[in-house]
């Protein structure tokens, strides 16, 4: 509230003060400087100047204001050395650019460096004493249009001054290099379309922070947030960043207080103890910090490991010895170390001027001596200072007295401020090479170095791109961010009390390979009994095999591992969804990959296939055995009765019942479908209607027996009878030349039996042709059985009506059960019902029919005779 009462009261200033310069513009062709601006500076004259804005100090104070007279600038206190080092950087780097003869050879850089208290307001001030000058009255052609006194501004160090600065520069185009601000809704061009910046975004911050989340499966974390635009932005990142996509998800998210509220912190410290989550994400600053780890101390809250934003991740007023059993092991991101070479030389020869004013322009140094060595400045020998009432030079007393700010191991904010003066130099080296008529500004024009505009350089900011002698690349994408690069740090608590923060790796993004990690696990020291990093996870992850299934009213890191259903499978861990396998392959036991379906046909290396194909084999045998008893007994009475050709003829046609079987047996092929059929069908059509001829020729015999039926024996001589059979066979094949023809049977891979099977099949093609098929053999069995049954009172001894009506009821039987057995019978079992319908009536056909005569001809030779067969032996 403070700061916006702050901000709101400074425009309020500076729209008066910008109405009055319109204003008086309007009568005069000169600009009026309404206030001089002078705080802390240092300056140094230049072809082109470059601005620069570093916290100095920690706090102002300002006079008491009555309201009836014009307030004073305020003064302040507590002086920040390493502040003091940042500005003195950039001085030393601009020294180093105007000593090198390959960058702007014939331009001499020059700076004005001011304080901002780290203050909005006094921020605001310094930048725009920057862009205007400090000249009484300005001269110009125009109202109050004409060249600014810097070309650009190095600053500032925070996230929100950078914001109210670069709103007010942006209107004039005025470039805005931060080394520090780090906030990502600075990336925003519309709003802010002159910010650059050489330290990273805090969205890329988040990213970095979740790579090493990721990198040791931390996905359920808790994160804890300053009350601020540093804390509020990055809380907003990681919870568009840390979701299902970015691998995690937040356990809790706590904002910290901005004072020190007991109450409040007892509470926050109170959600972490009782969360299952053991990583905890802090965006804070140190002194936010130091209020969290009283109360983490107090509650004695262990077993937590914190991962660390750059606001505090080097900062050492956590690292004490009461605190760093709950901190240390800390992992934390931390601005990109770098190397200055010759800078400690430069802050070694930096001497005060020996004035007793500010007015000198470079009162930066003089406060610098007066906080550290408390010099007075009394006219001594030249280059000699009094302090502590002895004369020292300045290098002995820097020596001795204050290594800190001579350390230049741990250059962090310093290096993006050496980066930021470099970008600005290169960009200008690159806008005074434009050549003449091939410019980039309007009518093909260059800029001219007497006369340089801070929106001109701009565009050669853009396009910026160097490498520094740390062998860093610097280039700015469309955003004005650099290329990101961040140093992860881990906090070590050594055996003997004391703290070393040390780099165990980074994180950067190149415009080539994208983002990386680079992490050497064996520096890190992990502050656990197990020297290992934890576990923070709400559910443990899910194995191949498994799909994850959200916990309902839960955040999306805790879910259940539900097993993939059959037919689906899971190859990688923490799999979302199932995927189905191909159609000719199924998932296997463990549901991690699929494999192919097993495949079942009725096979010759099964029992069934083996059982049915002996049976087939046997039967053809026992065939050609009989076969050969009647040929070798062809002239018994027995074999003559009753056409012995039609018994040949249908010894044959049994045996090629019981071979069509076998086609029935194997991986299903399309000319075993094709053929299969139409051997069964005319193989048995020939055997039925071998037996419906013999069956009515026994019946003509009879009734030739009797007066007057002698010529019923003419229709069924021999020719009548083979043509019979050939004419009924020939019927069998047309009709299974049709049905081929016209619909053929094909192999089918049948995968609604079985899911995790393919059974190989014959599908008929036409259902109409295989029943009438099937129709016309059992219309010739059913009629043989009726004209045996009419003649089962005959003579035994006369005729064989009795086997045939007995063979034919077999028969029928058989193929009235095969029919609705093989509708109901799924796959290879349809097959097998079917090969055993074959080899059963055929065997019913074969020993009814022949086995009574093989007995007679092999074991009763002695009924074999005429007199026997015609009834006229009375021996019994």
């Amino acid at each position: 509230m403070k700061l916006f009462l702050n901000t709101s009261l400074l425009f309020l200033m500076l729209y008066f003060c910008f109405s009055s310069a319109v204003s008086s513009s309007l009568y005069s062709s000169s600009c009026q400087l309404q206030r001089q601006f002078n705080l802390n500076e240092m300056h140094k004259p230049g072809d082109v100047i470059l601005g620069g804005i570093f916290g100095l100090h920690f706090f102002p104070a300002y006079p008491d204001m009555s309201f009836t007279s014009e307030p004073q600038q305020p003064t302040c206190y507590s002086f920040d050395v390493l502040g003091f080092r940042a500005s003195q950087t950039m001085a030393f780097a601009i020294d180093e650019i105007n000593r090198n003869s390959n960058l702007l050879p014939n331009v001499t850089l020059g700076y004005s460096l001011y304080d901002n208290c780290v203050q909005v307001g006094i921020g605001i001030g310094a930048a725009l004493t920057l862009v205007s000058g400090q000249e009484e009255q300005v001269t110009l052609e125009e109202n109050c249009v004409g060249a600014t006194p810097v070309l650009a501004i190095v600053g500032d160090a925070s996230s929100t001054r950078s914001i109210a600065i670069s709103t007010v520069l942006g209107l004039y185009r005025v470039p805005l290099v931060s080394y520090f601000a780090t906030c990502s809704c600075l990336s925003n061009r519309q709003k802010f379309p002159s910010f650059f910046r050489t330290i990273p975004s805090d969205a890329f911050q988040v990213n970095a922070m979740i790579q090493i989340l990721k990198h040791f499966g931390w996905t359920w974390t808790g994160l804890i947030i300053s009350d601020d635009d540093y804390g509020v932005h990055a809380a907003r990142s990681f919870h568009s960043d840390l979701g299902p996509a970015g691998g995690g998800c937040l356990a809790y998210t706590e904002i910290l207080p901005q004072a020190d509220d007991p109450a409040e912190l007892r509470r926050i410290v109170d959600v972490m103890r009782k969360s299952t989550a053991q990583v905890v994400v802090v965006f804070a600053h140190q002194s936010h910090m130091l209020n969290l780890m009283k109360e983490v101390v107090r509650q004695n809250v262990t077993g937590l490991q914190w991962i660390a934003s750059e606001a505090w991740t080097t900062g050492t007023s956590l690292q004490t010895p009461d605190v760093m059993p709950y901190l240390g092991g800390t992992l934390g991101i931390a601005i990109r170390r770098g190397e200055i070479p010759g800078l400690r030389d430069f802050l070694l020869h930096i001497r005060p001027e020996l004035h007793h004013n500010n007015t000198d322009g470079n009162s930066m140094i003089n406060q610098f001596w007066e906080h550290t060595f408390q010099c007075r400045f009394a006219p001594p020998p030249a280059g000699w200072v009094e302090a502590g009432g002895e004369l020292c030079t300045g290098q002995e007393v820097i020596e001795n007295e204050d290594t800190d700010f001579l350390d230049v191991s741990n250059l962090r904010p310093e290096y993006n401020v050496y980066k930021a003066v470099y970008a600005l130099a290169y960009a200008l080296d690159d806008m005074l090479q434009c050549e003449p008529g091939r410019g980039p500004f309007s009518n093909n024009t260059c800029a001219h170095l007497q006369r340089l505009e801070p929106w001109q350089l701009m565009h050669y900011l853009e396009k910026v791109n160097f490498t520094t002698t740390f062998g860093d690349q610097v280039s700015f994408d469309e955003n004005g961010d650099a290329l990101p690069i961040y140093d992860i740090m881990n906090w070590v608590w050594l055996p003997d009390g004391r703290t070393e923060v040390q780099r165990v790796g980074e994180v950067k993004r190149s415009a080539f390979k994208g983002e990386e990690i680079t992490l050497d696990e064996d520096k890190i020291f992990w502050n656990f009994e197990s020297k290992q990093p934890p576990r923070s996870v709400c559910s443990e992850s899910c194995p191949p095999g498994t799909r994850m299934a959200r916990k309902k009213g839960e955040p999306v890191c805790c879910f259940d591992c539900v097993p993939c259903s059959e037919g689906k499978v899971s190859n990688t861990t923490d799999s979302m969804e199932c995927t189905s396998c191909p159609e000719d392959f199924w998932s296997s036991p463990q549901r991690d990959h699929c494999v192919p379906k097993k495949t079942e046909f009725l096979s010759y290396h099964e029992p069934l296939g083996i059982c049915l194909t002996t049976t087939s084999l046997l039967g053809t045998c026992i065939c050609v055995v009989v076969l050969g008893i009647f040929i070798q007994h062809h002239s018994t009475p027995i074999v003559r009765a009753n056409n012995s050709e039609l018994s040949f003829l249908l010894l044959v046609s049994l045996k090629f019942c019981f071979l069509c079987s076998l086609l029935f047996i194997g991986r299903p092929r399309l000319w075993t479908c094709q053929i299969r059929h139409a051997a069964f069908g005319i193989s048995f059509v020939l055997c039925v209607s071998c037996i419906l001829v013999k069956t009515m020729v026994v019946l003509a015999v009879f009734r030739a027996s009797k007066p007057g039926g002698e010529s019923s024996l003419k229709w069924f001589g021999a020719v009548q009878q083979r043509g019979t059979v050939l004419v009924l066979t020939t019927l069998q094949a047309a009709i299974c030349t049709v049905w081929l023809v016209s619909a053929s049977p094909v192999p089918h891979k049948n995968t609604q039996y079985h899911s995790d099977k393919i059974v190989y099949e014959c599908v008929v093609g036409s259902t109409v042709g295989f029943a009438v098929l099937l129709g016309y053999i059992g219309l010739l069995a059913v009629l043989s059985c009726l004209l045996a049954f009419l003649a089962r009172n005959l003579p035994d001894s006369f005729n064989e009506a009795k086997l045939i009506t007995f063979s034919m009821l077999i028969f029928c039987a058989v193929w009235a059960a095969f029919v609705p057995a093989y509708i109901s019978s799924p796959g290879k079992y349809a097959d097998a019902v079917e090969v055993f319908a074959i080899l059963a009536s055929s065997s019913g056909l074969l020993g009814a029919l022949f086995g009574p005569k093989c007995y007679i001809i092999l074991l009763r030779p002695e009924r074999n005779t005429k007199k026997a067969i015609m009834g006229r032996d009375t021996t019994k």
